[in-house]
């Protein structure tokens, strides 16, 4: 069973998110020493990159001890205003006080498939003997994607690689991302999901429908739902209201 949490609107998902980004990052260092997090790109987690940059939350994570990855990157140069990298660094990274060498990026600039391979080291590199993400931040397409596994791409079998360069035809891209088997692996995995257009995909997804989102799994980990009340129209689960 996964967790699902139903918020009033945008704005007070961003402030649980970043909350729980908080909190995470408190039990990881506590724990293991450093938290590894996996940020997504997109609209919807902007807000909340914003508000853990800004007190009280920037004051309460030791951003020090903080590893980001990506879980995915399209395939522009990290200045580009399509950058998952470049969103993530305006609205959080560039106004906390996090060691650069701690920022592992996607090198959406080279050839998809050196970038891909390139990834695979980094974060094998990153995460170590231990291989585990301790969150995992996604979002959700309304197609049922997540990361940049996209229905109908090869990234949706691939189940040995941890990294894969994906060419998605719809939107005549190329994108890199991580797949299922370490997304999965992710100690948290927390979706975020506003707005009623997400209603419909949201539904389907949360069922578990064999679509990418509906296929990320929870092993021994933490699998939550975070959604406002119009994404959350398509649903019906008492106990999350």
């Amino acid at each position: 069973m996964s967790e699902l949490v139903v918020v009033s609107d945008a704005e007070g998902l961003a402030a649980e998110a970043a909350q729980r980004f908080a909190a995470a990052a408190a039990t990881a260092i506590t724990e293991r020493g450093r938290f590894v997090v996996a940020l997504s790109g997109g609209s919807t987690p902007g807000p909340a990159y914003e508000q853990l940059a800004s007190e009280p939350l920037a004051s309460q994570v030791d951003w020090v001890r903080v590893f980001v990855l990506w879980g995915d990157e399209r395939c522009v140069p990290p200045d580009h205003p399509d950058s998952n990298y470049r969103m993530a660094s305006l609205a959080l990274l560039d106004r906390v006080p996090i060691p650069r060498k701690n920022v592992h990026r996607i090198r959406g600039e080279l050839d998809p498939h050196d970038a891909a391979a390139s990834y695979r080291r980094e974060l094998r590199a990153v995460l170590g003997a231990d291989g585990r993400i301790d969150l995992m931040i996604l979002g959700l397409g309304t197609d049922g994607h997540t990361a940049s596994i996209f229905p109908g791409t090869i990234a949706v079998e691939e189940r040995k690689r941890d990294v894969v360069a994906v060419y998605v035809e719809r939107l005549d891209a190329w994108r890199v991302t991580l797949t299922l088997p370490v997304i999965s692996a992710a100690r948290q995995v927390m979706f975020l999901v506003t707005g009623a257009g997400k209603a419909a995909i949201l539904a389907r997804a949360y069922a578990g429908e064999a679509l990418p989102a509906g296929l990320v799994q929870h092993r021994d980990g933490k699998l939550t739902w975070l959604v406002d009340s119009d994404a959350a129209g398509g649903l019906r689960n008492d106990e999350a209201w």
